[in-house]
C-alpha cells in the first residue's frame, strides 16, 4: 500500500461517539480503548503528566507558571527572515525543518490544508524538509492527528516529532510511554477554541463579502484580527467590532468552552502569540525544547517578554457577562458608538505582552468553571485541576465540596494568588 493511502486510510477510520471529544484521532487507533486514560476531557492527571514530560510540576509560587506552566525561559520570538506563506514569520516551520534537516528526527507529524479546502486541516508525516512549506499557515477545524500515530510506527519512523494543539498533546503524552518511539520532539501551539471547518466558513462569510478569497486570518495580540486576501489586499478588524453575537450557540463546543491547558504546557516549546507584540511568544519548557531551540542558531532573533496594562477590568467584566449569559440572561452589550473608541483605546491602554496572556488564561479559567457547573457539573471534580482554581480565587470563585479532587496546596495561600506580582 503506498504511503498516502496508508495515512488516508487511518484518518477515514471513524471516530468513538464520545460526548467530549475534540477527534484526537486515538479513537480511530487499534485500541479506541485507550481514550479512557488518554483524554483531557475524560480523567486528566496533569499534574503527573508534567513531571513525567518536565520533570516536575508547575511551581505555583513562582512568576507565571501558575497561569503558563513550567517554564525555563521565555521570549519574545521571530526568525531574522520570515518564510513565505508563514501565518507569523514561520518559527514553527523552520523549527520542523531543522530537526528534518539535521537528521534528529525521521519524520515530523503535523497538518497540511485540505486541497479543496485551505481551511481544512489534514493530518500528515513529513519526512523532507522541503515538504514543511506546504503545512505553512493556519488550518481550522478538527482533524485526527493522532490516528497517524500506528502508520508511522508501521513505516519504521522510530524518532518523531509533532506540532499539535493542547488536547492532541495531552493525549500524545499520556500514551507517550507505550507507543514505542525512540525520540519525541512535541512542538505546540496555544489552543483557545476550535470549531468545525464549516462553521469557520459561516464566520468568514461575516467577515468579507467574498470569504472565499480570503487567505489569511490571525488574532493579533494588538485586539485586531487581521485578513488578508488572495489580491493582495489586507484589512485589520478590532476584536470589540467581530460579528461574534451573529455566530450560532453552539460555534464553540463546550469541550472549547471547558479546556483548561490553553497554553499547551505539556509541550516541549510552545510558540503561539498572545504574549508577543509583533513577534511570537515562545516558551521553553525543558531540555527539549532547549534543544529545539538551540538549532535556529542565528536564525531567530529573541528579547524579553514584556508587559503592560492591567487585566483586572476586563477579567471581571468577562466573568460577569459569561455567568449571566450561563444563567439565562442577557449579555450587557457596548453600545454600538461606544465600540470604536474602546477598540482604539484598548492596544493603547489595555492589557499587552504577558499581561494581555495572563488575561485570556483567566478568561478561559473562568470559562471552564462556569459552563461545567451548568452544563456538566459532574465532570468537575475530575476536569478541573488544583492550579486553576488557584488562578481564580482572587477572582471569587472558588469550589463546592464536591467540584475540587483535594485540598490547595498549602504552599500557595489564598493571600499569595490574591497578591501575585504581574511582573515574572
Amino acid at each position: 500500500m503506498q504511503i498516502q493511502e496508508m495515512l488516508a486510510k487511518a484518518c477515514a477510520q471513524p471516530a468513538a461517539p464520545r460526548s467530549l471529544c475534540t477527534d484526537c484521532g486515538i479513537s480511530r487507533t487499534e485500541d479506541s480503548k485507550r481514550c479512557g486514560r488518554a483524554c483531557q476531557f475524560i480523567a486528566p492527571n496533569y499534574g503527573s503528566l508534567e513531571t513525567q514530560t518536565h520533570g516536575r510540576t508547575r511551581n505555583l509560587a513562582k512568576g507565571d507558571e501558575l497561569f503558563f506552566g513550567p517554564i525555563q525561559d521565555m521570549y519574545q520570538a521571530k526568525l531574522k527572515t520570515g518564510l513565505e506563506g508563514a501565518q507569523w514569520t514561520g518559527l514553527t516551520t523552520r523549527l520542523a525543518e531543522r530537526l528534518l534537516e539535521t537528521g534528529r528526527v525521521d519524520a515530523v507529524l503535523t497538518m497540511k490544508p485540505d486541497p479543496f479546502d485551505r481551511w481544512r486541516p489534514v493530518p500528515t508525516l513529513v519526512t523532507q524538509a522541503a515538504d514543511m512549506a506546504h503545512c505553512r499557515g493556519m488550518r481550522m477545524g478538527y482533524a485526527p492527528l493522532l490516528a497517524l500515530l500506528e502508520p508511522a510506527r508501521a513505516l519504521g519512523y522510530r524518532r518523531l516529532a509533532i506540532i499539535g494543539i493542547p488536547c492532541q498533546v495531552y493525549a500524545l503524552r499520556a500514551l507517550e510511554q507505550e507507543l514505542g518511539f525512540d525520540t519525541l520532539y512535541v512542538i505546540g501551539t496555544p489552543c483557545s477554541d476550535n470549531t468545525t471547518t464549516e462553521k469557520f466558513h459561516q464566520f468568514l462569510s461575516l467577515l468579507s463579502d467574498e470569504p472565499n478569497t480570503i487567505k489569511y486570518l490571525e488574532f493579533r495580540a494588538d485586539y485586531h484580527v487581521e485578513l488578508r486576501f488572495d489580491d493582495g489586499r489586507s484589512k485589520l478588524i478590532p476584536f470589540l467590532q467581530l460579528p461574534i453575537s451573529k455566530l450560532p450557540g453552539d460555534f464553540f463546543p463546550l469541550t472549547c468552552r471547558t479546556c483548561v491547558d490553553y497554553t499547551n504546557a505539556l509541550a516541549d516549546i510552545t510558540i503561539g502569540y498572545m504574549g508577543g507584540q509583533g513577534e511570537q511568544w515562545m516558551i521553553v519548557r525543558n531540555d527539549r525544547g532547549r534543544d529545539l531551540l538551540s538549532l535556529l542558531g542565528e536564525e531567530v532573533v529573541l528579547k524579553e517578554p514584556f508587559s503592560k496594562g492591567k487585566r483586572a477590568g476586563a477579567v471581571q467584566g468577562f466573568k460577569t457577562n459569561v455567568e449571566r449569559a450561563a444563567g439565562g440572561l442577557p449579555v450587557r452589550a457596548m453600545p454600538n458608538w461606544v465600540r470604536p473608541l474602546v477598540g482604539w483605546l484598548m492596544p493603547k491602554i489595555g492589557p499587552r505582552g504577558l499581561e494581555f496572556a495572563r488575561t485570556r488564561v483567566e478568561m478561559k479559567a473562568i470559562e471552564t468553571i462556569v459552563h461545567l457547573r451548568r452544563e456538566q457539573p459532574q465532570r468537575m471534580k475530575s476536569m478541573i485541576p488544583n492550579y486553576i482554581w488557584a488562578l481564580v480565587a482572587p477572582l471569587g470563585l472558588s469550589p463546592d465540596v464536591n467540584e475540587r479532587i483535594s485540598a490547595l496546596p498549602a504552599s500557595l495561600p489564598t493571600a499569595d494568588v490574591a497578591s501575585r506580582p504581574n511582573q515574572l
